[in-house]
């Protein structure tokens, strides 16, 4: 059986080497996630969201850490921060439910300023 820790493990390490078809085999058609920036629903629209995400931080300088993770059951915290060349992500946070071996729901919240 997969733990809440094995499926952020995988996430984590499917998003920093950006590959987009591991990362999206942590996600289901029923999966949500709520930013800032909009709500994505299924698949699709979270594909689409990482595409985004990917084409940002592939760039040149882009960096990404995590500072934090924490795992009680079903729910994992990350608390992280990062640069691209468009912006300095100076607190990121994301929360994750992870109730059978796929993310189900995960919220995103941030500090992000735009680089002039």
């Amino acid at each position: 059986m997969t733990t809440t820790d094995d499926v952020l493990d995988h996430h984590l390490t499917a998003f920093g080497e950006q590959d987009l078809e591991e990362t999206m085999v942590d996600y289901t058609d029923e999966s949500v996630i709520v930013t800032n920036m909009g709500t994505f629903r299924g698949l699709d629209e979270i594909e689409g969201l990482f595409e985004n995400l990917f084409a940002e931080f592939s760039q040149e300088g882009a960096t990404i850490d995590v500072d934090q993770e924490t795992v009680e059951d079903e729910f994992a915290y990350i608390v992280w921060h990062a640069e691209s060349p468009e912006n300095v992500y100076e607190f990121a946070t994301d929360t994750f439910y992870i109730p059978d071996d796929e993310i189900l729901f995960q919220t995103f919240a941030g500090k992000i300023s735009p680089k002039e």
